[in-house]
């Protein structure tokens, strides 16, 4: 599965060898140790230093239900009325499918695959960028990208990317990706990161966002035994960021502040401030209408992961 997609949360290998976490951690390592792959917080990837960039379907399939969460939690930052910058990449795909509902909403997007789950919303105006198709996930970038934001100004700015860490900031991949996404942020008053768990502690080549430009981050809950990601979460949050954590309850949550529906807050987090604008923009038309209890035995299990 590392080799497929160059990288796979612990999660995803878990459901896929029915077993536990703890266990696939130990593999993992024990993998590691063999220099066949190199830990990550909450997942592996390939070896060698910075991670490679996936294509579009292998990330359409991972860490799923924690896309889902993070779209869900991000959404309902977005007001009525209010014009936003939407990058490209599977988590704001998600968000773009939920924003179909809000009325009198402008998007500013250079994804295809944002600007297609909005073709049919007859209350969004959706505007889209110039540039040179790029393929791999489907996004435009280049010059004609850049250029067309420019004199750009909208409330918000939601990025994704292949890694965050609290030193760097955001980061991906791809040298042309990131050019863009710089210049989404520069079009924006305030940016919101949507990043799970996995990508926590990441580092890859080209910076996007440094951490003093981003606003906001909504992830998900890291799992109880990740401290590391507890932990780049933490001096994520010393540094400004406010922290948004999907999840299902209200706890953590300081007096005189609301937590948003579906946001899990946490005791030494602070919590996301809204704000609302608007902006003139063309139209885009679309086209027409339980893990296993019993862990396996261990060497078959590495076996079954050194095939995947």
């Amino acid at each position: 599965m590392v080799r497929a997609n160059g990288a796979v949360s612990l999660r995803e290998l878990a459901r896929v060898v029915q077993t536990s976490e703890v266990t696939v951690r130990r593999d993992v390592r024990a993998l590691e140790a063999e220099g066949l792959l190199d830990r990550r917080h909450g997942g592996a990837v390939l070896p060698g230093g910075f991670t490679r960039e996936s294509g579009f379907p292998q990330k359409s399939h991972l860490a799923t239900a924690e896309k889902t969460a993070i779209a869900d939690v991000a959404a309902s930052l977005v007001e009525e009325g209010e014009a936003i910058v939407v990058g490209a990449g599977t988590t704001t795909q998600e968000l773009a499918r939920r924003l179909a509902r809000v009325p009198g909403l402008t998007v500013v997007t250079n994804s295809l695959l944002v600007a297609q789950a909005l073709a049919h919303a007859n209350r969004v105006e959706v505007v889209m960028t110039g540039g040179t198709l790029r393929g791999s996930n489907y996004a435009l970038v280049g010059s004609g990208a850049e250029q067309s934001l420019q004199g750009l100004r909208v409330s918000r700015a939601f990025l994704s990317g292949s890694g965050l860490t609290a030193e760097r900031g955001l980061s991906t991949s791809n040298m042309l990706s990131a050019s863009v996404d710089r210049a989404l942020v520069q079009a924006a008053a305030e940016v919101v990161v949507l990043a799970d768990h996995t990508k926590l502690g990441t580092d890859t080549m080209f910076q996007t966002v440094p951490t003093d430009v981003i606003t906001r981050l909504v992830t998900d809950e890291p799992p109880p035994h990740d401290e590391r990601a507890a932990t780049e979460l933490q001096a994520l949050a010393d540094q400004g960021v406010q922290i948004a954590v999907a999840g299902t309850g209200q706890a953590g949550a300081p007096a005189g502040e609301q937590l948003p529906p579906g946001v899990r807050g946490r005791r030494d987090m602070p919590l996301p401030v809204q704000r609302g604008g608007r902006m003139p923009g063309g139209q885009f038309r679309g086209p027409g209408p339980g893990l296993g209890a019993e862990p396996l035995e261990r060497t078959a299990r590495v076996a079954d992961l050194r095939r995947r």
